[in-house]
Formats: C-alpha cells, sequence, structure tokens
C-alpha cells in the first residue's frame, strides 16, 4: 500500500529523510516540467526540493501536494527570470516560423524574427508573459496553470489571449511582416 502524502510529511517533520526521498522520487517529474531552463533543470530542481523541505511545515493537507509542489516550483522559475530575463519562450511555431528545409538565409532571418519575438514577449506585463512561457515552454494547460497560479481558469484563458493580442499588435506596429 501506498503511503499518502500527508503521512510523508509527517514523516519528514519528525526528522525521517527517507520519507522525503519518497516524496521527491514521487513529484520529480512534476518539478522536472515546471522547470522552464532545461539547461539548469537538475540545479533549478535541486533547488525547489530544498525549499519544498524547508517549508514542508507550512503545508496545508487540504490541499493536493503536488498543486503545493508546482506553486513552489512556478515561483522558484518566476525568481529566475526576474533575476536573469533570459529569452526562453520558443513561441515561434505559433507564427509559422519552424520548417525543417531552411537555407541558412532563411534561417537567419527566421532566428532574427523569433529573438525579435522573444524580445517582445519579455517586454510583456509579468502576469502576461508568465503564462506565454507556462504554455508555450512548458506545456501546462489551462487547468493546469489554473491550479499553480491560484487563479480562475476564466482569467487564465483572458490572459493568455490578451498576451498574444498584445504581442501581436506589438510586432504588426513595429513593422515585422510575415511574422504574424
Amino acid at each position: 500500500m501506498e503511503v499518502s502524502d500527508v503521512n510523508l510529511i509527517k514523516r519528514c517533520l519528525e526528522g525521517d529523510t527517507q520519507a522525503f526521498s519518497v516524496l521527491v522520487t514521487r513529484y520529480k517529474k512534476l518539478i522536472y516540467n515546471i522547470i522552464y531552463n532545461k539547461d539548469e533543470v537538475n540545479d533549478a530542481a535541486q533547488e525547489v526540493f530544498i525549499k519544498i523541505y524547508k517549508s514542508l511545515d507550512k503545508y496545508n493537507p487540504q490541499y493536493k501536494f503536488s498543486t503545493w509542489c508546482a506553486k513552489i516550483a512556478t515561483n522558484y522559475c518566476y525568481d529566475l527570470l526576474k533575476k536573469k530575463r533570459v529569452e526562453c519562450v520558443p513561441i515561434e511555431n505559433a507564427y509559422g516560423l519552424h520548417n525543417q528545409e531552411d537555407s541558412p538565409e532563411s534561417s537567419y532571418i527566421k532566428r532574427e524574427q523569433r529573438d525579435r519575438i522573444n524580445h517582445e514577449i519579455m517586454k510583456l506585463p509579468e502576469k502576461y508573459r508568465i503564462l506565454l512561457i507556462l504554455y508555450h515552454k512548458n506545456g501546462l494547460s489551462y487547468e493546469e496553470m489554473s491550479q499553480v497560479l491560484d487563479e480562475p481558469m476564466s482569467i487564465i484563458k483572458n490572459r493568455i489571449y490578451r498576451a498574444r493580442l498584445m504581442l501581436k499588435n506589438k510586432l504588426a506596429s513595429e513593422g515585422k511582416e510575415g511574422i504574424i
């Protein structure tokens, strides 16, 4: 019989380090999927699990442990984004910039367009930018984003729509024909 998350957390708080190892194994895939920077996923996941471990006494068993962990991981990624301001969203597929048979010239042009798109994404207000990153980079569904961000589904859908519209208008107003 599988031990519940709540029982494992109680054991962790009583000093049982093996219980936390079980939690890490159980939720490692979830945390790895949330972390946006695949180059640093191992280090970031380790940091997230340290934050989870240090915060176990704050966990409320009324809520799902997986959602609580996802929230910590998402907040950690927000912090990294704020610190690094990396260009990390491959939204180019949504604008038809990906093609298997690219010439060197067209590859360069598409890379330039991709860089401009990422640059404009990073200039969006955080509440819109984060949703584009979670959806396009991490592949989270609207429902998952709603749970992780603790926002109603209607707000998630509305903000993604607005973020895409702002991005489209910004790119169109700068004369970036062919991108949209």
